[in-house]
């Protein structure tokens, strides 16, 4: 629980380092008797951040007990919370950066019947604006003379132009977490919005991806619509994981429960291949099972030798594409179950009740990862895996995954829609030695680690202190 005080974030005009995103490293929940209970987040950003001590951190109040924190004056030092209109917020982040960007990005679309820019598009767009004018009203009144400011990904795409018109002073840079659309697809949004989203992000003085080739795919939408990306400069920040905290964490006591459990469900010398994602649309999570379904129609061989361990963790369950998804990925586990299973075997053990200390017990058990997005912007599990895993696991990963880049040599990479090829990569995987298979998950690791996320972020504020 927490107590009721004044907000405690800097006086204005004083921060010298701030962070803008939609979600802040803490959240609230408003119990039945009135009372508040902070929880803190986690992930890359917010660890990225602990190499910092004077920040301030401007995001957005997600849900009523983060309102009612703000109304009541409750928080604490380096955070502040914008109570933005509950209908602006669900336009901007569902309406436009959920429905629209990330599908862009994405490459999402079903063409042929979607999307439709109508004049809903028009009124959630302008929903859009205004949050991004709320940030950065925001940062302007908080930024010190001359601070640096990081904006972090597409749901804050306009806030680096506008802020510039209200502090020129100010050090700015934009980061995009997620990949970039070609300039192809880019130019499915209405001419006008698209040139705005490329305007908004070039009013940074450095603009950040997590690999070259979104980069570049940045820089010729730039190039093609504005012909150039003008002052910005661009760069690339691959973010790592936290090798330090997931070794730590990943021996802990609740961690071996966890493994002691899922070695019961998988039974006794049987082989796992795992995965661990958000049941988002990009993840491809139910080609991921059609795989596994040809591999055990291809190769018999391993039929009761081995348990596809699926851990789809709900995502946006707000919108009904993702509530179908989730559906979708829950009856074909239940279909290859019923078609494969025996009385002493269950093919695939699915989970859709989000555990970190499941994920990581899942980890350490994992004789084969499979990461197979349609697009992702780097993907942390395929980076994580390696990293925990007791006995080496050998890594199926997408080549559209952002992670490919730096762990494409040492996975066995598929084309993410070709099921047939995937089915064949998992019997790679599986049959792989384990002087081999050792071998890759140490070089996994060391390419997996090679940027954490507090020298990621300090490498970013770096770039953008630079003349």
């Amino acid at each position: 629980m927490v107590s009721e005080h004044a907000p405690s974030s800097p006086a204005p005009s004083t921060a010298q380092v701030l962070v803008a995103s939609n979600r802040g490293p803490i959240t609230y929940a408003l119990g039945e008797d009135g009372t508040l209970d902070a929880k803190r987040g986690g992930g890359g950003l917010v660890s990225g951040l602990s190499a910092v001590d004077d920040k301030l951190w401007v995001c957005a109040a997600l849900g009523d007990g983060d309102r009612e924190a703000v109304r009541r004056g409750v928080g604490e030092p380096g955070v502040r919370m914008l109570d933005i209109d509950a209908e602006v917020h669900t336009d901007a982040y569902n309406g436009i950066a959920n429905s629209v960007l990330w599908f862009v990005h994405h490459l999402l679309y079903q063409t042929p019947v979607e999307p439709v820019f109508d004049a809903e598009f028009r009124r959630q767009w302008a929903s859009y604006e205004a949050y991004n004018r709320a940030f950065a009203q925001a940062l302007a009144e908080e930024a010190g003379e001359g601070a640096s400011v990081l904006v972090q990904d597409y749901h804050l795409a306009l806030v680096p132009g506008m802020l510039r018109e209200l502090r020129p002073d100010l050090r700015i840079g934009h980061f995009s977490h997620t990949p970039w659309a070609p300039v192809d697809y880019f130019r499915l949004l209405p001419d006008d919005i698209g040139e705005q989203l490329l305007r908004g992000i070039l009013g940074a003085d450095r603009a950040a991806f997590l690999t070259r080739r979104w980069a570049d795919a940045f820089i010729g939408c730039c190039t093609e619509i504005l012909g150039g990306t003008g002052r910005t400069r661009i760069g690339v920040h691959g973010l790592g994981a936290d090798a330090d905290f997931l070794r730590r964490r990943s021996q802990e006591a609740d961690v071996d429960e966890r493994m002691e459990a899922l070695r019961e469900q998988v039974g006794e010398g049987r082989k796992t291949i795992v995965r661990v994602d958000r049941t988002e649309l990009s993840k491809n999570i139910v080609r991921g099972l059609h795989a596994y379904r040809a591999l055990l129609e291809t190769h018999p061989e391993w039929r009761e030798r081995v348990v596809h361990v699926a851990f789809a963790y709900p995502s946006r369950q707000d919108l009904a594409v993702y509530r179908d998804y989730t559906a979708a990925v829950q009856t074909l586990a239940t279909e290859i179950n019923g078609a494969y299973g025996t009385e002493s075997w269950t093919p695939v053990l699915l989970h859709v009740n989000d555990d970190f200390a499941r994920s990581l017990a899942a980890y350490r058990l994992a004789d084969v990862a499979l990461v197979n997005p349609i697009r992702d912007g780097m993907n942390l599990v395929a980076k994580e895996v390696p990293v925990v895993s007791d006995h080496g696991c050998a890594l199926v990963l997408s080549r559209e995954a952002g992670a490919y880049e730096e762990l494409g040599e040492d996975a066995i990479v598929v084309n993410p829609y070709d099921v047939v090829g995937t089915a064949e990569a998992l019997h790679e995987a599986l049959s792989m030695g384990g002087d081999e298979r050792s071998g890759r998950t140490k070089r996994l690791a060391e390419a997996a680690t090679a940027l954490p996320p507090q020298q990621w972020f300090l490498d970013q504020l770096e770039a953008l202190r630079q003349e």
